[in-house]
């Protein structure tokens, strides 16, 4: 006979169940078999769920070591392009989503950098959710965190909303969102949100960020944004065409980080790109070769003082040709 699946029986709940398996594994060293046994589940299973928290954020490794493992790639991209600070990644060698490993070594620079009493901002994105999950909570108070764009009409794992709750919960922080969609319906409407007290008066914080956590939309076959409905095909066809390799902050930028003009980005409902550059530490959290174009876009933007990536777009950052 097969063993039986009763783990759910026994701790109330897949979130409970997940808890004790790590717990089990990670604190106390057990085996996958000896946990597999004890809990009346199979190995299978137990593996399942370590692979899962990993990928959720719910099991945080840290590496003590003097030196990252990929210390010389981070040194060739401050030098390169003369970036404050440059943490990189070891590219997943499985099926993971980079921008889980990205997002936690996000959220770990922001439990680091930011002040206690410090005022953060971010975009939107996988790599802001996991950066939200990866907090180090704080036990203190005084801590902002301000919403750099508009919300989505349609509720997904990464609604600009949800994630900045999560992140304002985990930092114990005030948060403030910009009460509008994230694209206006017409350039007249934009406008009128964009004057209205409650809208300004949060772009207007974004002089007082001490960090902004910036992700990634690229313009790839493979864009989040146009796989969750953010544009539509034909937008993002014509942003193509326009020469757009991607968007920082709502702002669609050539390969060379210089602003395109389309009709869409007179709808956007965002921060100014030249309050943006004001912000004295900007970080971009992005990872994954199909980004790599926007991510080199938005340092040349000056978008980036400091770079998050993995070894893949590191490597091809620093490899290709300065032109």
């Amino acid at each position: 006979m097969g063993e039986l699946e009763t783990g759910r029986d026994e701790t109330g709940s897949d979130a409970a169940l997940a808890a004790r398996i790590c717990w089990y594994y990670y604190k106390e060293g057990q085996t996958q078999d000896v946990i597999a046994r004890h809990l009346k589940i199979t190995r299978k299973r137990v593996n399942q769920i370590l692979g899962e928290a990993r990928e959720s954020g719910i099991v945080q490794i840290t590496i003590a070591s003097p030196t990252g493992p990929c210390s010389e790639l981070e040194a060739r991209l401050v030098a390169k392009f003369q970036l404050r600070g440059a943490i990189v990644i070891p590219s997943p060698v499985s099926d993971m989503d980079v921008r889980n490993l990205v997002g936690a070594a996000a959220g770990r620079y922001i439990s680091e950098h930011l002040p206690l009493a410090g005022t953060l901002g971010i975009t939107w994105g996988g790599t802001i959710n996991m950066a939200a999950q990866s907090i180090i909570r704080r036990s203190g108070e005084g801590c902002r965190v301000v919403l750099l764009c508009g919300g989505l009409a349609e509720s997904t794992a990464i609604n600009p909303y949800d994630n900045a709750a999560m992140m304002a919960r985990a930092l114990r922080a005030r948060c403030y969102y910009v009460t509008a969609p994230m694209f206006a319906p017409t350039e007249q409407l934009r406008d009128a949100l964009i004057s209205s007290e409650p809208v300004s008066a949060v772009l207007a914080m974004v002089a007082e960020l001490d960090i902004a956590l910036f992700s990634a939309v690229d313009l790839s076959e493979q864009s989040k944004a146009l796989e969750y409905g953010v544009i539509s095909r034909e937008t993002w066809q014509s942003l193509r065409e326009a020469g757009a390799v991607g968007d920082i902050c709502g702002h669609y930028l050539d390969r060379d980080g210089k602003a395109v003009a389309h009709p869409v980005t007179r709808r956007v409902i965002h921060p100014s790109l030249h309050d943006l550059l004001c912000v004295p530490e900007r970080v971009l959290a992005a990872g994954g070769l199909y980004k790599v174009p926007i991510i080199r876009a938005a340092i040349r933007a000056g978008l980036a003082s400091a770079l998050i990536t993995d070894e893949n777009a590191a490597t091809a950052l620093c490899d290709e040709q300065t032109q």
